[in-house]
């Protein structure tokens, strides 16, 4: 029997984030990350604990006040296919609801997950919150070609409530 287990990193899964997340970038879906830079926030991901080894990851990234981002979204071949992203990233916006973030945003070469997620593509413009933070200095700026997606985290009333019928008679 597996257990399946989504908890809070600590610094000393850092190892494991960094193993996963190199193996990811090397099929080309993902920027590298430091391992110095993974035991500093550690605790900004959720990790996938399957009987001790981590089989996925994400990090809630703040990026301003009111933005935060998805970040380092990995799991492993074998666990892929049977949703444990999209139990990932309900995590991540559970999370950023609860510290009060307005915006989650991702960015992504391929799209079509996060549109499932209900994120929208976006011009990469209006996110000026992760433009100046990582944008400016990837070496990649101004020829991306990764999708910005974003999602809002203000309850929004999906049904507008009918409107009164009020009948009126012209003399």
């Amino acid at each position: 029997m597996t257990d399946l287990v989504l908890r809070t990193a600590t610094a000393d899964d850092a190892d494991a984030l960094f193993a996963l997340i190199t193996s990811h970038s090397l099929e080309g879906h993902l920027l590298p990350r430091q391992l110095d830079e993974l035991r500093r926030h550690a605790d900004r991901f959720i990790v996938c604990d399957v009987n001790g080894e981590i089989k996925a990851c994400a990090e809630l990234a703040p990026l301003s006040e009111r933005v935060a981002e998805v970040r380092s979204l990995v799991v492993a071949e074998d666990f892929r296919r049977v949703g444990l992203a999209a139990r990932l990233v309900g995590e991540l916006r559970r999370r950023a609801t609860a510290d009060g973030f307005e915006m989650l945003c991702a960015f992504t070469h391929d799209a079509r997950f996060f549109v499932r997620q209900d994120f929208s593509i976006v011009p990469h413009l209006w996110l000026p919150e992760k433009i100046s933070t990582d944008c400016v200095s990837c070496p990649l700026f101004r020829h991306c070609e990764q999708y910005a997606m974003v999602m809002s985290l203000r309850e929004v009333p999906r049904f507008a409530a009918p409107a009164t019928v009020r009948r009126f008679s012209v003399a």
